[in-house]
Formats: structure tokens, sequence, C-alpha cells
């Protein structure tokens, strides 16, 4: 079977699915991979290292596309810039897409791709299990924007992180607050420990405690008897009232913090607003808010998109995706990702779908030009 590897053409994505590490390991289990010319290069990765790793370099994206049995993508198919096609369109039909799909917030694309006969797996939607850790791409990518949230906050910030006493006196650590505990967050908790500063942690769902203790955070509680948590592990949508009062509690903490980083999602909903434009208002002059959920709406009301703005004398961090940042290292994480489920879904370079297996059932949407997965079906009609 023949793996295609595009460039990716989305704007500011500088990730490749595939390294040419994964790409010779993909070889040796019978797959033949192509990658088209410079698709690595953003990523430090050169034509030539993928040659060297047995991958053959495509320079006609129309072959690239039509000649895959699976294609492999970091972002989801939209139109091609120089040949002015959308990349549903040079698939063939019966071909396997795997990308980060976001199906639940682009459903018709989804639809667009079942209509071609194109079969879709979602990487945003493999369950969080402990037999499919290894294909856990949104942690792992969640990993490496936790870590740049902090190094962009602080690069921005006009203190230092640590306590430090000299001979001109004693300056006080900064003061972070991160509204969500997930994989981001603890990974933001761990950077900004490290770097010196004093960390505290909200999160809606109380069992999360004990791991923002254990990585030397203070956890900021909200008294309830809600369960917070679906069985996936994901954030569950919070009920009015429990929101009420994490706004209470949390505008004291924000208020007094140097840098607020927010992570909170919920699958295929819009973001939840946890920082209003009066505690942006009421905040020290000179303080930073990284706003890590704008593409899906924005935990800040303030946050713009892929823009940094002024608001209040607080600098807004409206970054769209982080991992893209640190795209040697995320490239690297996503392509094993990547391996991991073609080495569960495939035997001896042939694809062998078991439409009963809990991975793909999970995280396959379109399939035999149908919308498979019922959520994302509910969406469309």
């Amino acid at each position: 079977m023949i793996i295609s590897v595009p460039k990716e053409i989305m704007e500011g994505e500088n990730r490749v699915a595939v390294t040419p590490d994964v790409a010779g390991k993909l070889i040796k289990k019978g797959f033949e991979v192509q990658v088209e010319t410079n698709a690595g290069l953003n990523a430090g990765f050169t034509d030539e290292e993928y040659e060297n790793a047995g991958a053959k370099i495509l320079d006609d994206i129309e072959t690239l596309y039509s000649n895959a049995d699976i294609v492999l993508k970091v972002q989801r198919p939209v139109e091609h810039p120089s040949s002015g096609k959308h990349e549903i369109d040079l698939m063939k039909s019966g071909t396997m897409l795997i990308t980060f799909m976001y199906a639940l917030h682009y459903p018709q694309v989804v639809k667009q791709c079942a209509e071609k006969g194109i079969n879709v797996i979602s990487m945003d939607m493999i369950p969080r299990t402990t037999l499919a850790q290894k294909m856990d791409a949104l942690s792992s990518q969640a990993n490496i924007a936790g870590y740049k949230s902090v190094i962009m906050t602080a690069n921005v910030l006009g203190k230092i992180f640590p306590l430090m006493m000299t001979a001109a006196g004693t300056i006080q650590p900064a003061k972070v607050v991160i509204m969500g505990a997930g994989v981001a967050g603890l990974q933001a908790l761990g950077t900004a420990r490290r770097l010196g500063a004093i960390v505290e942690v909200s999160d809606i769902r109380p069992q999360v405690k004990e791991e923002v203790q254990s990585l030397g955070g203070r956890f900021i509680e909200v008294e309830t008897d809600e369960n917070m948590q679906d069985e996936g592990g994901y954030a569950k949508e919070a009920s009015e009232e429990f929101l009420r009062k994490q706004k209470e509690l949390i505008f004291k903490h924000i208020t007094q913090a140097d840098i607020v980083i927010t992570t909170a999602l919920v699958p295929g909903k819009k973001a939840p607003v946890l920082v209003t434009e009066e505690m942006v208002k009421n905040m020290r002059p000179g303080s930073v808010v990284l706003d890590m959920a704008v593409e899906f709406g924005g935990n800040c009301e303030l946050s713009e998109k892929g823009k940094t703005v002024k608001k209040y004398n607080v600098t807004i961090i409206g970054e769209p995706n982080l991992p893209s940042l640190v795209p040697t290292n995320a490239s690297e994480m996503y392509a094993k990702n990547l391996l991991a489920l073609l080495e569960h879904i495939s035997k001896e370079g042939k694809m062998e779908l078991d439409l009963e297996d809990e991975i793909v059932k999970g995280s396959l949407v379109s399939y035999n030009s149908q919308v498979v997965n019922e959520r994302v079906k509910n969406l469309i009609q």
C-alpha cells in the first residue's frame, strides 16, 4: 500500500505528519512511502533525509494524492493554493485519510469526504484508553503546547519567574494561574515551576487535585457535588451554577496573577469563557493572558485568534496553533502516534480495519461513503 505525506498548506502550520525516522519504519513494515517535495522542511527535515530512509520524493501533488491508498496529514483538508483544487478532490475514492479532522467542529468536511468515498480517521477522536495511549495525538501535541505557552508568556512579561535575592534587594517570584489541568495545563504547570514561578491551577474536576499538587502547584478548588468528567476522561460541560461559583473564586486569583494560561476545551462545543473582560480590567498592568482555546471560541472574552493584543494594559496572546511553533518535536511525536495507529490497524503493509475495535470505532468518522460516527452524523442532519 502507498502512503502519501503532503506538505501542510494551512496557514501557520509548520508540522509534517511523518518524519524520516518514521518513514523508514513504515517502509520496513511493508508500506511504500512518498513525500511531497519540502514537506518536512519547516519542521527541520530535508528531502535527502526522507530519501535516505527509503521514501520517494514527489513534486507533482496530483500524483501524490491520486495514487495514495493512505494519506497522512496534520490538518484537515482544505483548498490547495497552487492547483486551486480542494485536497479532497485530489484523492481517489477508497483512500484512507488520517489527520486531525476535528470532526465535531467541522462536520461538513467529513460529509464532503464521505461523498467522495474517502475513509477518515480523526486523530483528535482517538479514545483515551491504556491501549490507545501511544496513538493519543491530542495529548502529545498538548504537551508541546503547554510547554510553549509558558515560554511565550515569560517572554512578554516584564518580570522574571524565580525568587531572586540580590545585593540590590529581593525579587518576588512571578505568579502564574493555569485554567485547566489536562495534559497542556499540567505541562505548563511543570514548566512554570521549573522556571521558579508560584503556580495555581483551577480545574472543574476535583480528581486532578493530587496531580496538580504532586507537580508543586496549588489547586484552586470549587466546591461541587457534580461529576465533572466524562467516561473518556475529558472535562464535561459545566452547569451555569458551577461556572458562576468558579468565576467568583477565580476572580480573586486572576486579578493577583502576573500570567494566566487558559487551556479549557470541551470536544465539539465552543470553549467556555473563563476570563471575562471585567477580570482583565482588574489585572495588574503588564500582566499576560495566553488563550490556548482561541481556535474554538476562546476562554478569554478579549482574545483574538492569531493575534497578540493589548487591552487594559494586559497583553493577550491568541495563538491558535502552539505545537506548530515547536514543529520538530511536535512532528516527531505526532509521527510516532500515527505509526502506533498504523501498526494497530494493519498487517505486513496491508490495512485490516476491524470495525468493532474500540480504537477504530471511536476515531473512524467516514467509511464506505457514509458518515459513521453518530455524533458527527447528528451535527450534519
